[in-house]
């Protein structure tokens, strides 16, 4: 019996043009907010690159300066606007792609260092598609700025996925995506293609 198929894709860099991070930060805070957190914390990113303060530390930091305190609500009308309005800076050719998996009947996955509440509303409700990304802690209905989730980023993106689909070896499992933050999800995958902009 064939196995069933997983396609597994990331989000900001092979389903966008653009870091969604970033890039909701300018949509709901403006450019100059966006500006002023990077430089107030460039020390942080710094020490990032460097490999001396880790990926999720770092992003978190910058998150809850942008949105601690923040109504649930008010949050998700930010994330719902952003994907109507910003539909531009997602690839054309990859989410061609991503629709003809789910027309095929097979079960797409978006797993992504991203806040899983903005990168969901991208996407057609659909049975067979899933969004896991990184969560934000609501406590009281409001923000805390911190993650509830690890950062899913490198090795945490295995984590998460094998945690919605335990039965590794009941599925065909094919991986597309473009960074370092990838690397683990491709080689778990039966199949994993690193794409440049957007093409194998």
């Amino acid at each position: 019996m064939e196995k069933r198929k997983i396609y597994a894709f990331d989000f900001d860099g092979t389903l966008t043009t653009k870091d969604s991070f970033i890039e909701f930060i300018r949509f709901t805070r403006g450019t100059a907010t966006l500006l002023w957190t990077l430089l107030l914390h460039s020390p942080l990113l710094a020490m990032m690159k460097l490999g001396l303060y880790s990926n999720g530390r770092a992003k978190e930091r910058i998150f809850s300066h942008c949105f601690k305190g923040v109504f649930l609500d008010e949050m998700g009308v930010f994330c719902t606007s952003f994907a109507s309005e910003r539909r531009r800076i997602l690839r054309a050719g990859s989410v061609k792609m991503l629709q003809e998996k789910l027309d095929e009947g097979a079960t797409v996955v978006v797993v992504t260092a991203s806040i899983d509440q903005w990168v969901s509303p991208f996407f057609p409700p659909h049975p067979c598609l899933h969004v896991i990304g990184t969560r934000a802690e609501v406590i009281d209905n409001r923000l805390t700025g911190r993650f509830s989730t690890p950062n899913c980023y490198g090795a945490e993106k295995v984590q998460r996925l094998q945690e919605h689909f335990p039965d590794r070896e009941e599925y065909y499992l094919v991986a597309y995506g473009d960074s370092r933050g990838d690397r683990e999800l491709l080689e778990y995958a039966d199949e994993g293609y690193l794409l440049k902009d957007g093409t194998a």
